[in-house]
């Protein structure tokens, strides 16, 4: 099952980046060569007008082959003589799916699980909360006269200390009610705890929001990291590859598939954030360079720029090399 999700991961997340350039390639007018799935040699392929569709035997990879995308071509309708804004709408389209797919995939995540609300589920027996007369479906209005506006603050404002004594106005059938709970330690989480579990909902509504508003917590969670790569407080050590990423969704996989479709999501975001770093035969080196050929005029030619992408190409094909190389050390060898 490992292999197998890994395998639909991959050709997703590929699938929806490559036919975010090609659906807005074709909406632009651009000429589209080929599209394919995988790398190497094809097993199915099917001509249809002017574009070649392709599944290939490894996947590991995509593209959508645009006429004059890394090459001078006379066409009108090659990627090289549209506008610009058209050319930079097609090469954002496919972090855009990428982004739009983690959104996606978190809501997903959150009409399934449930999303955390401030009103109690359950009430551990023999814990504190129990002891002070909070019931199930009292929603927590304040705790120490904090007010309460996510599940999260519960954990925030409850002290983390042995003996405090802990203040809590809830609601319950539309009436406010104070009640005074102790705090128990928790050897699964590691704090002092009341005792209470949350009521999910699945409102399709608030699911959305959580999608919206997880999607970008992890984006600026990834540009934190990517920054710390940069400055050495994270080590390249630390960087995983396509091994790497197998066993994460055999991890993943043991704790359930909701934990994949998680994953999954997490992985399609940073697809889309890596995809547009300003690094030569990326997305977002590409949009660099039209921004940078915008001011200069035709001082850069389409053949001084396929020269930077290729050579950025080859710097990607060896960090490949070298976080795969890392990830046996630190999966396959350990086996033997």
């Amino acid at each position: 099952m490992t292999i197998i999700y890994a395998i639909i991961i991959f050709c997703l997340l590929i699938f929806v980046h490559e036919f975010g350039h090609f659906f807005v390639a074709k909406a632009c007018g651009v000429k589209v060569n080929e599209f394919a799935i995988g790398m190497g040699p094809a097993i199915f392929k099917k001509q249809r007008g002017e574009t070649l569709y392709a599944v290939r035997a490894l996947p590991i990879g995509g593209y959508c082959a645009m006429e004059g995308e890394d090459e001078d071509s006379e066409d009108e309708r090659a990627f090289n003589n549209k506008p610009a804004w058209q050319r930079a709408l097609v090469l954002f389209a496919g972090a855009g799916m990428n982004f739009i797919t983690c959104v996606v995939l978190i809501i997903v995540v959150y009409l399934i699980m449930g999303s955390a609300t401030t009103t109690v589920g359950t009430v551990s027996e023999g814990f504190p909360a129990q002891q002070a007369g909070i019931q199930a479906g009292d929603t927590i209005l304040e705790i120490n006269g904090n007010e309460i506006h996510t599940w999260n603050d519960v954990a925030l404002y409850v002290p983390n200390k042995k003996d405090a004594q802990v203040n809590i106005k809830v609601e319950r059938d539309g009436e406010e009610l104070t009640l005074q709970s102790g705090v128990k330690y928790n050897k699964d989480s590691q704090r002092y705890i009341l005792g209470v579990t949350t009521k999910a909902t699945h409102d399709p509504v608030t699911a959305v929001k959580q999608g919206i508003i997880g999607t970008g917590s992890m984006t600026v969670m990834m540009y934190k990291i990517l920054k710390q790569l940069f400055t050495g407080e994270v080590s390249t050590k630390d960087l995983s590859g396509p091994v790497g990423i197998v066993y994460a969704v055999s991890d993943s996989a043991s704790h359930g598939f909701i934990n994949v479709v998680y994953l999954a999501a997490l992985l399609s975001l940073n697809l889309a954030v890596i995809n547009l770093l300003p690094f030569p035969a990326l997305d977002g080196g590409r949009l660099l360079f039209l921004v940078i050929r915008k001011i200069t005029g035709k001082r850069v030619t389409d053949k001084v720029e396929g020269y930077f992408h290729f050579a950025g190409l080859m710097c990607l094909f060896a960090l490949m090399i070298y976080v795969t190389f890392n990830d046996v050390i630190r999966f396959i060898l350990p086996l033997f």
